[in-house]
């Protein structure tokens, strides 16, 4: 028993000499997110995002892994329209957001992403990861939305053509072309049409 006692001991004091160290570094380097984050970090980032996933949401199977057309195009304009700006169209993370992030936004077509159930990618959107830049989209979208999501994570590694041009596309549409300022309506030429329409822009459901 007390040896029990002064290995709990001895575990707690070096415990407690490295966080004062670690203390005492962070001081004197300041705490920027501009760093590249250690390999412990990373890997007690990756441990925390196992360890918050409940084992009833673990275990969850997507419903929907029959995908339509239409919902497979939905579930890109949803990606590209709220996860793109940090995520990027094809998933890698390599954007100007993603790479500035702490901890950089990850790269969803690796392992440490697809060997993640189904039940634990639904669960970080419908949660979103504290202490990250990976918010909660729970209280905004659908449940069919987000499982719609999680089939198009599961596609990113190996897209089809069709959905690759199509999410590059929707992240980078054609210019408009210049309006000339100048001009007033009622000086359109005679056959001239009218106004093109707006481009189409996704509507999202949200959950009410």
């Amino acid at each position: 028993m007390r040896r029990i006692i002064v290995t709990v001991l001895v575990t707690l004091l070096v415990i407690a000499a490295v966080l004062g160290g670690l203390l005492w570094w962070m001081r004197g380097h300041g705490f920027s997110a501009r760093a590249e984050p250690a390999w412990m970090e990373k890997m007690m980032a990756r441990n925390a995002r196992k360890i918050a996933t409940p084992p009833d949401a673990i275990n969850l199977k997507n419903p929907r892994t029959t995908q339509t057309a239409e919902m497979i195009s939905e579930a890109d304009e949803h990606f590209v329209e709220h996860c793109g700006m940090c995520h990027g169209a094809d998933g890698k993370g390599k954007t100007l957001i993603g790479q500035n992030l702490y901890p950089r936004t990850p790269d969803m077509t690796l392992p440490d992403t697809q060997q993640l159930s189904d039940g634990e990618i639904y669960y970080i959107i419908s949660n979103g990861v504290r202490l990250t830049g990976m918010p909660a989209w729970g209280s905004e979208d659908k449940p069919e939305a987000i499982w719609d999501l999680v089939a198009l994570i599961r596609r990113l590694p190996k897209p089809s053509p069709e959905e690759s041009k199509r999410l590059e596309s929707l992240a980078n549409p054609p210019d408009e072309a210049p309006k000339d300022q100048t001009e007033k309506p009622d000086e359109k030429k005679r056959g001239e049409s009218e106004q093109p329409k707006p481009p189409h822009k996704h509507v999202h459901t949200h959950q009410r």
